[in-house]
């Protein structure tokens, strides 16, 4: 969700040198030696290739280098490090306006084709699989909720630009999803859906294709979701339940989740930590942060959030055998208990790993970055709960 993410425009550009090879070993010790068999997943790829599904069992967002001609490119030593620990996926968000000529300039978007075309040039050449997201921010989402026509018109045209670019790679190794987080009525976007699927098809014969549902893509928005007529589809989620949790110091003093930090992970009423944010929340007077945690407290007292939250997801897929991602999950750095984080994402990887999902951790150096702010290198602590586990 774009609301959701941080734009940090600096804070994860900074410089790394002379970081790769053995310093990546001595970094990531044995994460960057463990292996990481595929999990067999034929009954699931219908028309993508198992190599695809493979591809993307292992990712990240590299949010931000598409955002701006100044925009620093990610130092390759780092992605190379990444790399060797495991890491075979990139999802590389691309904003959708740069490529719509209603909202930018003829020489802006050539310039922001080259900049695509670099980039897969570069992420391919270190070895990553990527997938070209187009992702919209609030001024196309507001045309696509308000003038169907326009927006598909719009989408047509970014797709062709894209898709120029694309197929000079090979489509074993670039995809291509249709839009982030679609904010129209879910019925809508069913039909929107299958056309621009049939439109970059024409264009792109052979490419995997990846989309999700509206309503952010939660998983309790699959089940008004039918599979595309297309069958080389991905199908992609998102999840950052309990936002509670995963949102906690938000950025923006007005959301009711910059009243909370320190919350730990799992949630549970009995907790010190959790008694004591409360009783802080009681004192401030911050109501609607305080049923926020109450409610996450209560949800937590009857189930497992992970699995409870992500039971549509599993539900949909035993309906259709359709390979599906998580493609964006992440915690908050700033309020979040390291330990919390880290367990909270050992979690959402377990289970989709159990049921056969890919998935691609939001994001790469911004405020949910895989990065340690400080060192500017990958966080052990956070490489050992995506790759390897306890």
């Amino acid at each position: 969700m774009v609301s959701r993410k941080i734009s940090m425009a600096n804070g994860w550009r900074r410089t790394i040198r002379q970081y790769a090879g053995w310093v990546a070993l001595a970094l990531l010790g044995p994460i960057a030696a463990a292996s990481h068999p595929a999990i067999a997943c034929d009954h699931l790829t219908d028309a993508v290739p198992s190599e695809t599904i493979k591809a993307l069992s292992h990712g990240f967002n590299l949010a931000g280098w598409m955002d701006a001609p100044e925009s620093i490119a990610p130092d390759p030593a780092v992605l190379r490090t990444l790399r060797k620990a495991g890491m075979t996926h990139i999802r590389l968000p691309v904003p959708a306006e740069r490529l719509m000529r209603q909202f930018t300039s003829e020489s802006d978007l050539k310039d922001e084709l080259r900049a695509v075309d670099r980039a897969l040039t570069t992420l391919l050449s270190i070895g990553y699989h990527v997938s070209v997201d187009l992702h919209p921010s609030e001024r196309f989402s507001w045309l696509h909720r308000n003038d169907a026509k326009a927006s598909m018109e719009s989408l047509r045209e970014a797709w062709s630009h894209l898709a120029r670019i694309i197929e000079r790679h090979s489509p074993a190794l670039v995809f291509a999803e249709l839009l982030n987080e679609p904010d129209i009525d879910p019925a809508r976007w069913q039909i929107e859906a299958d056309q621009l699927a049939k439109f970059v098809r024409e264009r792109l014969p052979r490419t995997t294709l990846i989309v999700g549902p509206t309503n952010w893509q939660r998983a309790d928005s699959l089940p008004d979701f039918r599979p595309l007529s297309d069958p080389n589809v991905v199908y992609a989620i998102h999840f950052y339940d309990p936002m509670v949790f995963t949102h906690q110091g938000h950025w923006d003093p007005a959301d009711p989740l910059s009243n909370i930090r320190g919350l730990p992970f799992p949630i549970q009423a009995e907790d010190a930590a959790v008694k004591n944010i409360r009783q802080q929340l009681i004192a401030g007077g911050k109501q609607r942060a305080l049923e926020m945690l109450d409610s996450a407290i209560a949800q937590a007292a009857l189930s497992d959030v992970i699995s409870s939250q992500l039971q549509p997801a599993t539900a949909w897929q035993k309906q259709f055998s359709r390979p599906l991602i998580i493609n964006e999950f992440g915690v908050l750095k700033g309020g979040a208990p390291e330990g919390g984080r880290v367990r909270w994402l050992r979690s959402v990887v377990k289970f989709s790993e159990e049921h056969c999902w890919g998935w691609a951790h939001w994001e790469y150096a911004q405020g949910f970055g895989l990065l340690d702010a400080k060192t500017g290198k990958p966080d052990p602590n956070v490489m050992r709960a995506l790759l390897q586990g306890p």
